[in-house]
């Protein structure tokens, strides 16, 4: 009989905040920002729980913050030292499954599913994985465990900082019906007015309303939020190495026009990806660009490279041209952008070349040396991606 599926959605509390906070214990209990200075300058990566209390949330500007939280502590991010403190933190989740999709610096999927017989209970393994990283790393992660990645991860939010919440498999519709409608994936605050206005709070509300009316007026996105809503969601977890695609993207807390701002988040998401693709011997020919709107209009845009690659600032370079001249933004805020590398094949594109572009090779090197700095310090250094070249 095929075991039930168990999918853990881990969350690290306020990371670089609760990073800053592990580092220099005198910090703790104030509200630390992350990202920007006191004069103002910059945008804030992260905040505390106690700065969050104040207002204040990643992606807003460093003078608003200041406004805020006059007596919030700001520091620069130490991207090297976050990424070293990551790299522990799956190297746990790891130890209990190989089945681990990472979503960001701080956030991964977990198939326990098989794991019964080594841990026992996925609510037992779920303990055991927070449990672990608090002993191991002295920091708190929010889990949710769930029969799909849904649910696990709007789990993984209900109960935040040092939460574990388990939706109950034969109660899912209880589950998910007193919760606000927002909670749905597809629901920010313009489609969330819209359907305030129709009478539809509560996922209780959206499922007692007559679909056809929903269907006739959001069409697809209307579906998929009622599947979200019942809590369908059959995606397995991919761990990299399995994954036709390899991408990376972020949602912003707060809507973001300035393009600048976004190129600068655009070539963190591709250096991330190309990071990826190297760490498994992979290589992409086609870059694609999504970007979101305020009222959640999705579009995407791709590019298909002469030949495949891994390298960092042809995978940059060409999602900043999407952004640039493909996406048609028109100066429309976005409220989320993500990088995403597909037709993938094995090796890199010099193997077996007689003649190597001498520019390609030492991109390639530079590539290869960050690597293996990443590798030994942990470092998520970015070597000037923000300068033409």
């Amino acid at each position: 009989m095929e075991e039930p599926r168990a999918i853990l959605h881990v969350d690290m509390d306020a990371f670089y905040a609760s990073v800053e906070v592990l580092d220099d214990p005198s910090l703790r209990g104030l509200p630390v920002i992350v990202g920007g200075t006191p004069e103002g300058r910059g945008v804030v990566s992260a905040a505390s729980y106690e700065a969050r209390r104040y207002g204040v949330h990643s992606a807003m500007s460093a003078a608003r913050a200041r406004q805020l939280c006059p007596d919030g502590v700001f520091l620069r991010g130490r991207m090297e030292r976050y990424a070293e403190i990551s790299a522990a933190i799956f190297d746990v989740m790891r130890d209990f499954t190989p089945l681990v999709e990472p979503l960001s610096i701080d956030e991964a999927f977990l198939d326990v599913t098989g794991c019964r017989r080594l841990f026992g209970p996925p609510e037992r393994l779920g303990r055991a994985v927070k449990d672990r990283i608090a002993a191991d790393l002295g920091l708190t992660a929010s889990v949710g465990l769930a029969p799909n990645k849904f649910l696990a991860k709007l789990a993984s939010d209900l109960d935040k900082p040092d939460g574990f919440v388990v939706v109950p498999r034969d109660d899912v519709a209880g589950f998910l019906a007193p919760l606000e409608v927002t909670r749905l994936w597809g629901v920010g605050p313009a489609t969330a007015k819209l359907l305030a206005d129709m009478g539809i709070h509560k996922v209780a509300d959206l499922l007692a309303h007559p679909r056809g009316a929903l269907v006739d007026r959001w069409g697809d996105h209307a579906r998929k939020l009622l599947e979200l809503a019942v809590g369908r969601d059959e995606r397995p977890v991919i761990p990299d190495h399995e994954a036709k695609s390899i991408g990376n993207e972020t949602t912003f807390a707060v809507d973001v026009a300035d393009q600048e701002h976004l190129e600068e988040i655009l070539d963190h998401l591709a250096d991330k990806v190309a990071r990826r693709l190297r760490r498994h011997g992979l290589s992409a020919r086609t870059v694609t660009l999504k970007a979101r709107y305020t009222d959640f209009e999705t579009h995407t845009r791709s590019a298909t490279l002469p030949e495949a690659t891994e390298r960092t600032v042809v995978i940059r370079d060409a999602a900043r041209d999407l952004l640039r001249r493909r996406l048609g933004r028109r100066g429309r805020p976005l409220r989320l952008v993500g990088v995403m590398t597909s037709n993938l094949t094995g090796g890199t594109p010099a193997q077996g070349k007689l003649f190597a572009d001498p520019e390609q090779e030492h991109q390639r090197t530079l590539d290869q040396v960050m690597d293996r700095v990443h590798e030994r310090f942990g470092a998520k250094l970015r070597r000037g991606l923000n300068r033409d070249r």
